[in-house]
């Protein structure tokens, strides 16, 4: 929503308040958005006080033996534990 250009405060309720953030949740800001340069000081803040951790998304995507749910999440098949605790 940060192409959409509703102000620096619409990004961050949008962000920190989304119905689907959740452990795992790839957060996408594009390069040329007007106001995340300065809200995303104050996303990352809320991210890390509501418990979750920072990585790159190289850590967040399985590359073998998961299935994908209708909401584009990857879960590990059963007979391998989840290795995701609280990182976006």
């Amino acid at each position: 929503m940060d192409w959409q250009e509703h102000g620096v405060q619409s990004e961050i309720n949008q962000v920190l308040s989304h119905k689907h953030l959740s452990n795992g949740s790839i957060i996408l800001f594009h390069n040329d958005a007007k106001y995340t340069p300065e809200a995303l000081d104050t996303i990352l803040k809320g991210l890390k006080e509501k418990g979750y951790e920072i990585v790159p998304v190289s850590q967040l995507i399985y590359h073998e033996n998961y299935t994908m749910d209708h909401e584009g999440r990857q879960h590990l098949n059963e007979n391998n534990p989840s290795s995701l605790s609280n990182s976006i």
